[in-house]
């Protein structure tokens, strides 16, 4: 579309201890994804977990919306990590 800016989401970069949270959830079934509530302004956050899906009741800006998702991460790894035993 013509006159239409593009926009970018910002940068996140994670550290290695939310990526260790972000590769042990995938690992263990536990998906956390973005879901556009409208024109990529405002997200929703969707955990999938043994195939059920939630989704935040919160929306998110582009500019927190990363920093949200390795917080799951990072919240779903210390709740399990010791409880479920690593495929």
């Amino acid at each position: 579309m013509k006159g239409r800016k593009k926009q970018k989401q910002p940068a996140y970069s994670f550290d290695s201890y939310e990526f260790k949270a972000y590769h042990w959830c995938i690992n263990n079934g536990i998906y956390i994804s973005p879901f556009c509530k409208e024109n990529f302004m405002s997200w929703y956050v969707d955990i999938q977990i043994n195939g059920k899906v939630n989704r935040s009741p919160k929306c998110y800006d582009s500019r927190e919306l990363w920093e949200v998702i390795f917080n799951y991460y990072k919240y779903y790894y210390e709740k399990y990590a010791n409880k479920i035993h690593t495929r």
